[in-house]
C-alpha cells in the first residue's frame, strides 16, 4: 500500500469513527437551511424578484462545504504536528503532496455527500427549491471550491498550535465571509460597495457558481467565471500553504 493510500484510509477511518464531528459536519449547515428556509418560505427578494430559497440554498451549501474543508484540514494538521505525527511521517519517504492529497480526497468526498444531502432537503416542498437543467455543473464548482478552501485550511493549520487557535482563526475567516459573500443574505439586497468588495472573497465565487448551476442564475457563463475565480484562489492559497507548511512545532 502506498503512503498516499495508507494516509487516505487512516483519515477516512478516523473521520467516520468520530461520530460527533461526523454529525455536526452535516447537521450544522442543514440547520441554517431549515431555519432560513422556513422564515423566508414563499418570499421573494425585492431587488431581483427571485425567491429567497434560490439565494439561501446555494449560499448556505457553499458556506457549509467551505467551512468543513477549512476546519477539517486545519484541525488535523495542527493535531498531527502537535503530536509529532507529521515529524514521524517526514522520516519516511512520504512527500508533502501525499499528506495533503490524502486530506483532499477525503474533503472532496465529504463535500459532495454534503451537497447531495443538502439539495435533497432543499427540494422538499416546505423549502421550495427548484433545480435548473444545468445542475450537474455544480459538481466541478464544488470540487474547485473545496480545493480553494482546503488550501486555506492548510494555511490555518500550519500556523495554529492549539484547537482553540484553529477554531478562532477559522471562524474569524469564515463567519464574516459568509455574510459578505451572500451566503446568509442575498447580495442583490446589499449596498453596491459591499457587492464590489465581495469579489475578493473566494466564497463569493463559490456561491455564484453553485447558484448559477442549481438555479440557473446567470447560466453557464457565470459558472465559468466562478470556476476561473476559484482556480485563481486555489493556486494562490495552495502556493502559500506549501510555503508555510511546518512538519513540527519544535524549533
Amino acid at each position: 500500500m502506498s503512503a498516499y493510500s495508507a494516509l487516505a484510509e487512516a483519515g477516512y477511518r478516523a473521520y467516520t469513527r468520530d461520530k460527533t464531528t461526523l454529525f455536526f459536519t452535516f447537521a450544522f449547515p442543514l440547520l441554517f437551511l431549515v431555519v432560513f428556509g422556513l422564515i423566508f418560505h414563499g418570499q421573494d427578494v425585492a431587488e431581483s424578484g427571485r425567491p429567497y430559497i434560490a439565494y439561501i440554498a446555494p449560499g448556505v451549501l457553499s458556506w457549509g462545504v467551505g467551512n468543513a474543508a477549512v476546519f477539517g484540514v486545519g484541525f488535523v494538521l495542527m493535531q498531527w504536528r502537535r503530536d509529532d505525527i507529521l515529524r514521524v511521517i517526514r522520516m519516511t519517504p512520504t512527500p508533502l503532496s501525499a499528506v495533503l492529497g490524502s486530506r483532499y480526497v477525503l474533503a472532496v468526498g465529504i463535500g459532495l455527500v454534503q451537497a447531495v444531502l443538502f439539495v435533497a432537503v432543499a427540494l422538499l416542498p416546505v423549502m421550495g427549491l427548484e433545480l435548473a437543467a444545468g445542475w450537474p455543473l455544480a459538481v466541478p464548482v464544488l470540487v474547485l471550491g473545496i480545493t480553494a478552501f482546503l488550501a486555506l485550511g492548510a494555511i490555518v493549520g500550519s500556523y495554529a498550535r492549539t484547537p482553540e487557535a484553529v477554531a478562532a482563526v477559522a471562524n474569524f475567516l469564515m463567519v464574516p465571509m459568509a455574510f459578505l459573500s451572500g451566503s446568509f443574505y442575498p447580495l442583490d439586497a446589499m449596498p453596491s460597495w459591499m457587492q464590489a468588495m465581495s469579489w475578493v472573497l473566494p466564497l463569493r465565487h463559490l456561491n455564484d457558481g453553485v447558484s448559477a448551476a442549481l438555479t440557473d442564475a446567470g447560466g453557464g457563463a457565470d459558472v465559468a467565471v466562478a470556476c476561473g475565480g476559484l482556480v485563481a484562489f486555489a493556486a494562490v492559497f495552495g502556493a502559500v500553504a506549501f510555503r508555510v507548511f511546518r512538519w513540527s512545532d519544535r524549533t
